[in-house]
């Protein structure tokens, strides 16, 4: 019997997708064929060798509504002309070609939510796009043979806007096998991810400008610029560094060096409100304690492992506290720390990946 076969569909370049090289590696070893299909930007690295195939499409736009429009033709085309069992949808930038082509093409329709679409701050403060991105979600997704998501808070609102069951797949990192560094004060701050609005990364370098530790910022974004003035305005080039993206594994080992993971967010939208961050997830199987936003799936975890200090406000004085705290009471972070470690074994990739592969099974 032929293997089963997947496409999955994503608009961004490949090269640093973590989580989907997680899924695709996960369904192949379920016994799927599976493709990813991305995009190929001027600045693309060469791709790494992965068990799944993987294709970029070429587009002459880079952004905005012309790139969608262009990148979904494109993808509609490749998808009419190689024929799966089963087409997902990453995200709303890519369910309107996936959609039509499958339905062309007799395959399955699946849609992840990898965010809350039409909720990110890029989105919701242009309401003529917002406007755009909820037609999309009301057209396709009611459509869509199976949904699932990555937070139970997003789940709940999908399952009641469309009357339907939505699944939850948490995008877990695999577990770690390396020995944790001990505790002590060495080590960073460590802000990992995109440098966009709506991450507190001001009020964060203006709390680290009178602490003794370093802050790394580790990722690229619309805001890199205006960080870095920030940073000269203040005198704080040796405090900040700034080191553009790394590849996932390079990045895992500037999280094993790092003293305090930060993840923070401004309520700029649904999306960033019901989101479960990779790095919350990843500080966690670094065993780095972490200040962190208070949002509902952060509480959630917290609740019950206590892996973080949680604080309301991105108030400068609010982050600065909450790091002096970790800093300073070192019993408290041993104990943090040794949270983190419990939970690492229980929040992994290869838990949550059972769910994924019964999910698709079910399909059938």
């Amino acid at each position: 019997m032929p293997a089963r076969s997947i496409i999955l569909t994503v608009t961004n370049d490949l090269t640093y997708d973590q989580r989907m090289q997680r899924i695709c590696t996960s369904l192949v070893n379920a016994g799927y064929n599976v493709t990813l299909v991305g995009r190929e930007r001027a600045q693309s690295l060469p791709l790494d060798r992965f068990s799944f195939q993987q294709v970029r499409l070429r587009c002459w736009f880079d952004r905005g509504k012309i790139f969608y429009l262009e990148y979904n033709l494109r993808l509609f085309c490749y998808l009419l002309f190689h024929r799966h069992d089963i087409l997902c949808a990453i995200d709303l930038d890519t369910i309107v070609a996936c959609y039509y082509a499958a339905v062309m093409r007799g395959m399955k329709k699946v849609y992840d939510a990898h965010e809350y679409f039409p909720e990110v701050p890029e989105v919701v403060r242009r309401p003529r796009i917002r406007a755009v991105w909820q037609w999309v979600e009301r057209t396709y997704v009611p459509k869509m043979d199976l949904v699932y998501t990555t937070t139970q808070s997003i789940s709940e609102v999908f399952a009641k806007t469309y009357k339907r069951n939505v699944a939850t797949i948490r995008n877990l990192p695999l577990a770690q096998q390396e020995k944790v560094k001990s505790e002590g004060t060495s080590g960073y701050l460590l802000y990992q991810g995109a440098l966009n609005e709506g991450r507190g990364l001001e009020h964060l370098i203006d709390a680290v400008a009178d602490l003794d530790i370093e802050l790394w910022l580790v990722g690229d974004g619309d805001i890199t610029d205006a960080l870095k003035a920030q940073v000269r305005r203040s005198g704080s080039e040796h405090k900040v560094r700034f080191t553009g993206y790394v590849k996932p594994p390079d990045l895992k080992a500037i999280t094993a060096g790092a003293f305090i993971g930060i993840n923070l967010l401004e309520m700029k939208g649904l999306s960033y409100y019901y989101s479960l961050a990779n790095k919350f997830l990843d500080y966690i199987q670094a065993g780095v304690p972490q200040v962190c936003i208070g949002f509902p799936e952060y509480k959630r975890i917290n609740d019950q492992y206590h892996v973080a200090v949680l604080v309301d406000d991105l108030e400068t004085d609010t982050i600065k506290s909450a790091l002096k705290r970790l800093m300073e009471d070192k019993d408290f972070y041993a104990k943090v720390k040794e949270n983190c470690l419990v939970c690492r074994r229980e929040l992994t990739w290869e838990n949550e990946e059972r769910k994924l592969i019964a999910l698709y099974d079910r399909l059938y």
